[in-house]
């Protein structure tokens, strides 16, 4: 059985469950209840994302409104770099300012761990043209670029949310659902024709490393990545120090990456409840896939419920109000099967 050293830096206690990102609505009271549904069924609560609110509500506009003195707008094409800011990026700054105003609110008093998000620099790369040519992950002084505005960014961004909730320990997750497109060079121009070329390992992960390293040590970074063939291994060497997937995804080559990561400390946040409307399973279902890989790898199960965390597959923002609510809760309820005998959760 593998040998693990006990780990106290966690800042959660066990048995801990929370969310992706993003939720349903398109209207501040849609935020602000999406807030109270994080703060009031989760032990780990999370600064929500509503991007049915339209442009700069998305998930590459809001990471685009946090890179500085780089301005972009919307094109037909989507998000492109500009040469100064217009109406499209202050959307989105209002948009993040609205959703701290509300954090500070509902967060009053809140002492704990506190997840807020941000699209990786890779994702970002993937999605945002240059001014006048293809992606910037075309080009390697662009992503060198963006990594550095988005770290000096993300750090003020972090800055305002310690302002306003004090008493939270920030765990900060990098979305990455394009970098496994960009290691495998499946990411397409933008003229749509073609493809980029492949992206080395060690350039992902020193880039991903840069960033990482510009969010403080006392941050707890995480990196979220809900598309097939998860990087594990760029994730680790970058300083990850959890890594959020969908369970379903995972296959058996994987694991050997997996149980690395497990003995290096790095924690899972492993999505166990669809994202969209569905009838939910019971709890001891829903943390099987969580039991089952741990007992597969052969880890000590008194580390289970401290070093994984239960969410969601993916993002809420497709699912209904009343789902998102029961979805949250259930990855609460079956997060406490994880600090019980496991075999009771596998019955």
């Amino acid at each position: 059985m593998p040998k693990l050293v006990p780990v106290t830096d966690y800042p959660w206690e066990e048995a801990t469950a929370t969310g992706v990102g993003s939720h349903p609505g398109d209207d501040r009271e849609a935020h602000m209840e999406a807030l109270r549904t994080a703060f009031g069924e989760l032990p780990m609560p999370y600064l929500p994302e509503l991007p049915g609110r339209g442009v700069g509500a998305d998930m590459i506009g809001r990471g685009a409104s946090l890179l500085a003195e780089l301005p972009v707008e919307v094109q037909p094409s989507g998000w492109r770099f500009t040469d100064r800011s217009g109406r499209d990026l202050k959307r989105a700054v209002d948009h993040l300012a609205r959703d701290l105003d509300g954090l500070e609110e509902v967060a009053q008093g809140y002492v704990g761990p506190l997840k807020i998000q941000a699209c990786g620099p890779w994702t970002l790369a993937g999605a945002v043209e240059l001014r006048h040519g293809d992606k910037a992950l075309s080009d390697a002084g662009a992503v060198r670029d963006m990594v550095e505005s988005l770290a000096e960014g993300l750090a003020g961004h972090i800055a305002q949310v310690r302002r306003r909730v004090p008493g939270a320990r920030l765990v900060v997750q990098l979305d990455e659902p394009g970098l496994p497109g960009a290691l495998a060079g499946t990411v397409p121009t933008a003229s749509g024709f073609g493809r980029l070329p492949a992206v080395e390992p060690v350039i992902a992960s020193e880039r991903l490393r840069t960033l990482i390293s510009g969010l403080g040590d006392d941050v707890f970074p995480i990196v979220h990545c809900c598309a097939p063939d998860v990087p594990f291994e760029v994730l680790r060497t970058a300083g990850a120090r959890g890594i959020s997937l969908d369970a379903s995804l995972l296959r058996r080559r994987d694991e050997d990456a997996i149980g690395e990561a497990i003995e290096a400390d790095v924690a899972f946040f492993l999505g166990v409840v669809p994202g969209v409307d569905t009838r939910l399973a019971d709890i001891g279902v829903v943390a099987k896939p969580a039991l089952e890989l741990w007992r597969r790898l052969g880890f000590a199960p008194a580390r289970l419920a401290e070093q994984v965390v239960l969410t969601p597959a993916c993002g809420l923002a497709g699912a209904s109000p009343r789902y998102a609510r029961a979805a949250l809760a259930r990855c609460r309820d079956a997060a406490r099967v994880l600090r019980e005998d496991p075999g009771e959760g596998m019955e």
